[in-house]
């Protein structure tokens, strides 16, 4: 980390958009210890983080509201094994953003592979890119933080700083779920059914 500096956390936090084997999970803490030992400074690796997050957003965002649905399917099909995406992949993160709407963009960036498909179904369905953008940073800059935080505090305990993070990665899966459900509820609950 202290080799590649800022711009190579925004590269790599980029390429883990694009490529979700590269996990933010491990580059952001890795990021943040590197600060805590005063090689970078804090404030500098979560901008980096969420810069390169949302170039990557953008861009994919703008690869599903330019390229035909059809097109991409079958791209995905031929080209996704290298990225590790299949046409399934991207068919269920598009049922579940036009069946949950807009602000899941905002929990999206938060989950693993997720974080990576979201911003397609987003460009598909033309969401309004401001929206996306506020949506999208709300969440990077959470999760960059975060992340960056962990490695910053307890990067020097490895077992307590990936006991937090699993914890923390189950909370807002939880949240993620209870919103659905929420969502769910007022949808096909009708007033008079209570």
């Amino acid at each position: 980390m202290e080799r590649l500096g800022y711009f190579g956390i925004a590269l790599l936090m980029f390429l883990d958009n694009v490529f979700p084997p590269i996990p933010s999970e491990i580059i952001m803490p890795s990021a943040g210890y590197t600060a805590s030992r005063g090689e970078l400074q804090l404030f500098g690796v979560i901008l980096a983080g969420s810069i390169g997050s949302l170039l990557a957003a953008a861009a994919l965002y703008w690869i599903g509201r330019n390229i035909p649905r059809q097109t991409l399917f079958s791209w995905v099909d031929r080209y996704g094994k290298y990225l590790f995406i299949k046409s399934t992949d991207v068919e269920k993160a598009l049922d579940w953003f036009e069946r949950y709407g807009h602000r899941v963009v905002f929990f999206g960036r938060m989950i693993p592979a997720v974080r990576s498909l979201i911003s397609i179904p987003a460009g598909m369905s033309r969401m309004p890119f401001y929206k996306f953008m506020f949506y999208s940073t709300l969440g990077t800059v959470i999760w960059t933080t975060f992340l960056a935080c962990i490695g910053f505090y307890l990067g020097e305990n490895q077992a307590l700083m990936q006991s937090v993070l699993h914890k923390v990665a189950m909370l807002i899966l939880v949240l993620f779920l209870l919103y659905i459900l929420v969502f769910l509820i007022k949808k096909y609950v009708k007033p008079g059914n209570r």
